[in-house]
């Protein structure tokens, strides 16, 4: 039974997290002093399924080992091999992809190329399903889009590394630069393009598409047109971090499985709703303005036209 004290003791924690950027550095939160945790960290070791053993984010000689940031006190993961914990998310769209009982395996970094033979990008994971004899049945792609982050991670990163005995509870709200999750350019920037190009492939294909992302992100989308599981052309698989106090880990859970047309979901995702015009001319009004009064150099002038 919690007491007071556990929960000034929980409170304590969620607040300590609000103020450090770090949710989890190879693998495990910054506070997380056990061996193990050391091991990975000195090694630089990649705990959730990596195509080697060894983190290798942004370089492989000097990895920047964050998995995930604190955003408002929730995990937010930044790294797509952060998603491969235990390979769910594989099973999770194997279920989506194939009918039960079916032989399957997963092939990773797919290229993928257009008619002309030009390349649409990889793949992230295509689940491949095979006969008795190894002959390719049937297939689904699987799409994992992490979090593009504003700011600076590289620095609370490095300040951590230099000590994580005594820098695992930093105060880093107060400096420049402070990360933090940007999901307009990871919906505009990454997953748009990456449906529109290589979704409309396998859309073609009638194949059908799984998109695996975090709660959060997923969140700050258009709301989508559900269908039932049975009439999707897409499965969009919705995880989060939840922390165990225990093994003082976060371990990934699917909190939600949404089914869409491709089309329309695609036609939500990449337009925008228009706002009030008169919110956009106001705005102009208030730069013309400025520049008059400062006199500001301008190219103006009038067109004149043949006649007139």
């Amino acid at each position: 039974m919690l007491t007071e004290s556990d929960d000034a003791s929980d409170r304590e924690k969620v607040m300590s997290r609000a103020k450090q950027p770090l949710a989890e550095v190879f693998g495990y939160p910054p506070d997380n002093l056990t061996e193990n945790a050391r091991r990975f960290r000195e090694n630089c070791l990649c705990p959730f399924n990596n195509i080697v053993p060894n983190c290798t984010k942004s370089r492989v000689d000097n990895p920047l080992g964050v998995c995930s940031i604190q955003a408002d006190a929730n995990p937010v993961i930044i790294c797509p091999v952060r998603f491969r914990e235990g390979w769910r998310v594989a099973s999770d769209a194997a279920k989506f992809f194939f009918p039960r009982s079916t032989r399957w395996t997963s092939l990773t970094e797919v290229r993928l190329a257009d008619k002309h033979g030009g390349s649409a990008g990889n793949i992230d994971v295509v689940l491949v399903s095979y006969d008795a004899q190894g002959r390719v049945t049937g297939y689904g792609a699987l799409e994992v889009q992490a979090v593009y982050i504003s700011g600076n991670i590289t620095n609370p990163f490095q300040y951590y590394m230099d000590d994580p005995e005594k820098r695992h509870a930093m105060d880093w709200s107060g400096n420049a630069k402070y990360p933090r999750p940007d999901y307009l350019s990871s919906s505009r920037k990454r997953l748009a393009p990456q449906l529109i190009y290589k979704g409309g492939i396998l859309h073609a294909w009638q194949r059908k598409t799984a998109v695996a992302l975090n709660k959060t992100f997923f969140a700050t989308l258009p709301s989508l047109e559900e269908v039932s599981e049975q009439e999707g052309e897409m499965a969009w698989f919705i995880y989060d971090l939840k922390h165990d106090a225990g093994e003082n880990r976060y371990h990934l859970v699917l909190d939600d499985v949404r089914y869409t047309k491709f089309q329309t979901a695609l036609q939500r995702i990449t337009h925008a709703e228009p706002g009030d015009e008169a919110d956009f001319i106001a705005h102009l009004q208030v730069q013309l303005d400025d520049k008059i009064a400062n006199k500001m150099p301008a190219e103006v002038g009038t067109i004149d036209f043949p006649g007139k």
